[in-house]
């Protein structure tokens, strides 16, 4: 909008005249219509301000009042500025480019519409627009001299967040590669304490090796001064017998005499005392030819044994085939000539009518030992004679052992005691009871009891007035049949033979296999394929061979008779009527007790050589042969091999054949992989 855009009407000579004595203008003509576009009406409210509060007596004298209704109005000219000035706001874009300037624009060109109108006063309006168009100047030309400033901070501060990030980044992979430098260095420093622990205890071998070598080298020094000192004793009183012949004149003094008779007799005692010392250190000591001897003696024998077990094995495979060929040749012999009925050198009786099942007795004749003892060669008719004998022989009271402290807690008791003929069911089933409350026990109390103890306490709880009845049947049903499994192992443990976690770590070990085979059953069916068994099996035993894994596999299916599609393994954990396990689980265990024995001979090795072993050295040992065992088991088998707890070894030495034999009848088993 420019100012031929504008037409303001032409001011009058009085008003002009009252303009130059300082008084107030008063528009009388209109400003010409244009066309302008609309703005913003409250951005033009709050830029100009209200009229005529700003006028003052001051500037206009007397001043030309228009009364309205009244009320004071605006001159005509103002109405007509701030109507243009509405109009110009109005019409600019508040959503473009620079609307600041723009606005400033306005207000610029509505300002010199007042300059050019008032001339009085266009001196110090132009110097204070002249002055304001400065300081814009002068500050535009500050912005544009920044602005690439702002643009290159903006730059900096990006290049500076990415060096930042990337620092973060470095310093994460550097972080990360010392912890791992950290963990490998650890492991290294762990490796080198344990080889410090066997090159020092290597270094303790060799020290006794030395002094041993130096104590026999010692003994040779002192044996050679004393042959030395003999022969030269020996020559000098010959030389002095040779000056006693060849002097006959010569008197002996009777003082030289009875001091060199004081000198023998010392000698001898002392002779006297080295040989009594002598054939003390060595009465047990045999002869190095003599040990040659029969060590040759031996070999030979082993040969020769072996020789013999080969030929016996040959013979034995032969009879066995000569035996099964008979065995099915004899049936058809008696179906082809009836009239055989006699053979043998004793005139034993063959018919072809049922025999008795003669494995029934086995409960009163006292096992199957026994049995086979009485019943080996004799007729079916002699049989029964002695089952009769046996019958009629038998006692119907036991005879208590007494109270005194050698007989067992369990046994102490005096007079008659009924037998009660327990037969081997009720035995397998009050063993399984007492495994199961003493279990219990274990879990409630930290001071485990002895079997002893607590099989003592079980049959005065459960059977009051007869439990020595019930122990002495017990015992008794327990020796006729060792061969069960599950009671050989309750005698063992009960007279001390073997450990009790030896039954402990069967059951847990047959639990875990039993859970991992439940967990591989994704279906729930019941079964596994043979490939989901064998799989469940390498699970459940990660230290074992493929061989044995393979035998496990074709145990199974030969005892679930699988036609090798699926198995049933919840079949395999059945138990038969005598309450024994079958073959899968009973291979289980003695594949288990193979590996701990095999466990045993490792440390056997390791520990070879040395006499007497303290905890140190046997929890090196433990080390080394097993890296992989945690400080908690270790500390359990050393309190196993020394039967007291660790805080009370304070460095006791045993000797090795006893560690190791208390480690064998123990659950001690290699750890598995983590």
């Amino acid at each position: 909008m420019s100012l031929k855009d504008l037409q303001l009407p032409p001011l009058l000579h009085s008003e002009s005249l009252s303009v130059s004595r300082g008084s107030q203008r008063h528009i009388t003509n209109g400003i010409s219509k244009s066309k302008f576009i609309k703005t913003n009406a409250g951005e033009t409210s709050g830029s100009l301000s209200s009229w005529p509060a700003e006028v003052t007596n001051q500037i206009v004298q007397k001043p030309r009042v228009i009364k309205h209704h009244g009320s004071l109005t605006k001159p005509r000219f103002l109405e007509q500025l701030e109507s243009h000035l509405k109009r110009e706001l109005e019409a600019l874009d508040t959503h473009g480019f620079k609307v600041q300037e723009l606005r400033l624009q306005v207000f610029q060109e509505v300002f010199g519409y007042l300059i050019e109108e008032f001339k009085t006063y266009k001196p110090i309006f132009s110097a204070i627009k002249n002055e304001y168009d400065i300081t814009l100047a002068h500050l535009r030309d500050q912005i544009r001299d920044l602005q690439p400033l702002r643009a290159k901070l903006v730059l900096v501060s990006e290049q500076c967040e990415k060096r930042i990030l990337d620092q973060r980044v470095q310093e994460r992979d550097e972080l990360r590669a010392l912890k791992k430098e950290c963990l490998r260095l650890q492991r290294v420093i762990e490796s080198m304490r344990g080889q410090q622990t066997a090159l020092q205890i290597q270094v303790d071998h060799l020290k006794e090796d030395l002094a041993t070598q130096y104590q026999l080298y010692r003994d040779e020094r002192d044996a050679r001064k004393l042959l030395i000192t003999r022969i030269s004793t020996m020559t000098s009183t010959q030389d002095t017998e040779h000056d006693d012949n060849n002097e006959e004149d010569e008197s002996e003094d009777p003082v030289v005499v009875k001091m060199a008779l004081q000198v023998c007799r010392e000698d001898l005692t002392k002779v006297q005392v080295e040989l009594n010392r002598l054939q003390a250190e060595y009465s047990d000591v045999v002869p190095r030819r003599d040990w040659d001897n029969l060590n040759h003696i031996h070999e030979e024998t082993l040969i020769k044994l072996e020789t013999l077990q080969t030929d016996f094995d040959q013979l034995k495979s032969e009879y066995d085939a000569l035996l099964e060929v008979h065995r099915q040749s004899a049936p058809a012999v008696l179906h082809s000539n009836p009239s055989v009925l006699q053979h043998g050198s004793d005139n034993k009786h063959i018919v072809t009518t049922p025999r008795p099942n003669w494995e029934q007795c086995l409960d009163i004749l006292g096992g199957s030992e026994r049995c086979k003892e009485l019943f080996e060669g004799q007729s079916s008719q002699k049989r029964m004679e002695i089952l009769l004998q046996q019958m009629n022989g038998q006692n119907e009271f036991f005879t208590g052992l007494g109270t005194s402290s050698d007989v067992p807690i369990y046994l102490q008791y005096d007079g008659k005691l009924k037998k009660l003929k327990l037969k081997k069911a009720d035995v397998v089933r009050v063993i399984k009871d007492i495994w199961r409350e003493k279990t219990s026990e274990n879990e409630k109390n930290d001071d485990v009891r002895d079997l002893q103890t607590f099989l003592h306490s079980y049959l005065v709880e459960h059977y009051k007035d007869k439990a020595g009845e019930w122990a002495y049947s017990l015992m008794e049903s327990i020796q006729n049949n060792l061969e069960d499994d599950l009671i050989c192992l309750f005698n063992d443990i009960l007279i001390g033979k073997v450990d009790e976690s030896i039954y402990h770590g069967q059951t847990q070990l047959l639990s875990h296999l039993l859970k991992v085979l439940i967990q591989s059953d994704t279906t729930q069916c019941g079964s596994l394929t043979v490939l989901e068994f064998s799989e469940a099996l390498r699970k459940a035993f990660p230290l074992k061979a493929d061989q044995d894994i393979e035998e496990l596999l074709a145990v199974a299916q030969t005892e679930l008779k699988s036609n090798g599609v699926r198995i049933a393994y919840q079949t395999l954990y059945t138990e038969d009527t005598d309450g024994r396990h079958k073959e899968f689980l009973s291979l289980v265990k003695k594949q288990a007790t193979a590996e701990r024995l095999q466990y045993i001979s490792e440390l056997r090795m390791q520990l070879e050589g040395k006499g007497e072993v303290d905890a140190e050295h046997l929890r090196t040992a433990f080390k080394i042969i097993d890296p992989s065992l945690d400080p908690e088991t270790l500390d359990w088998n050393i309190s196993v091999a020394f039967q007291t707890k660790e805080c009370e070894l304070q460095d006791q030495a045993l000797n090795t054949e006893v560690l190791l034999q208390r480690l064998s009848v123990a659950h001690v088993n290699r750890a598995g992989p983590k």
